[in-house]
């Protein structure tokens, strides 16, 4: 398998044409118990050999275990990688509280624990996970921009933001890409923040383009998912709005063995084709679904195809708000969006 490349942003970051989500690795889709961490590396080394080279960590994931772990994982293979992660989002260990921090002082404070712990000289993109409302996002990005310029980081980004505030970020320093979930399950963004990095020439990297895996068909009940895991909490796998939404799933399932490929290869594939600015990073810490998922970029949809899918799942065809708590999307409150 041959895995193309796509460019990010106007400063031209190119990376694979997809992505490696490193997060559940370590955090949230089990408990610790369950964490394989020779499997997980495994994983990693195989989507480098692939050709998907471009991974995407955080410090909040685990707290910081996460980043532990791909930092050993590339260490004799660190120059074929591009190399993502974020900052802004603050978890204590054993908790669920989360805060968002945002100012200059904190910003290198994050930066230089996120390269000690990946043991790097430099990262590739560095992402404000969250915006911090009490700091304008013209200090956040300002201090970022001085991290490119002493070199520890090459390109920024942010997750999760209105478009306004993308604007005002990006005004300060390029962005060279914005990180939100968008997959047929969620796509909020393109009302207007898809529009704005557009016009703005700002890449797309496309989180959770599998739904937090109900895309793939293999949850059937709320049951389904692992001791521990953070979804059976999240509003579109409860009650009612699971029943919902698995009757989407299926008939995604239906088009996909009319197409010869799985449903979270259709999903994905659904993704790929919203643009040759966009890269999804389906998250994965076993070798069989890494290579399933990589085996996406070789479906084709044509317009026909795409038409269908829109029918069977259509914008706003999914039940439930993504997050418990969607005050967490964003890092603010509603009326605080842009802030």
């Amino acid at each position: 398998m041959s895995i193309s490349t796509r460019t990010l942003g106007r400063a031209g970051l190119t990376v694979s044409a997809q992505g490696l989500g490193c997060m559940g690795m370590s955090a949230f889709y089990d408990n610790a118990e369950q964490r394989d961490d020779a499997e997980s590396t495994a994983t990693i080394h195989r989507a480098l050999d692939l050709g998907i080279t471009f991974l995407d960590t955080s410090d909040v994931y685990g707290p910081h275990t996460n980043e532990e772990l791909v930092g050993r994982a590339i260490r004799s293979r660190r120059d074929g990688v591009q190399l993502a992660t974020k900052f802004g989002i603050i978890r204590r260990p054993g908790g669920d509280e989360r805060a968002f921090r945002g100012d200059p002082p904190y910003v290198h404070q994050a930066c230089a624990a996120s390269l000690r712990r990946l043991g790097v000289d430099h990262i590739d993109l560095y992402y404000l996970h969250r915006v911090d409302p009490t700091v304008p996002i013209e200090e956040t990005v300002g201090a970022m921009a001085e991290l490119v310029a002493e070199g520890k980081v090459r390109h920024l980004g942010l997750s999760e933001v209105a478009a306004a505030t993308l604007r005002r970020a990006n005004a300060v320093h390029p962005i060279t890409a914005l990180q939100s979930e968008w997959s047929l399950w969620s796509r909020d963004i393109e009302d207007e923040v898809l529009p704005a990095a557009r016009e703005l020439g700002i890449g797309i990297v496309a989180y959770s383009p599998l739904g937090r895996g109900f895309l793939t068909g293999r949850f059937t009940s709320p049951q389904d998912l692992p001791a521990g895991d953070f979804r059976s909490t999240n509003p579109r796998f409860v009650g009612e709005n699971f029943r919902r939404n698995l009757d989407v799933v299926n008939q995604v399932r239906s088009l996909a063995g009319e197409k010869g490929c799985t449903p979270a290869q259709l999903a994905l594939a659904w993704v790929q084709a919203r643009g040759e600015d966009v890269v999804p990073i389906p998250g994965t810490k076993r070798r069989e679904r890494l290579e399933e998922n990589a085996a996406a970029l070789e479906v084709t949809l044509s317009a026909a195809d795409l038409a269908r899918i829109e029918e069977v799942a259509p914008r706003g065809g999914f039940s439930g708000d993504r997050y418990e708590d969607m005050r967490f999307v964003g890092g603010v409150t509603p009326e605080r969006a842009e802030v």
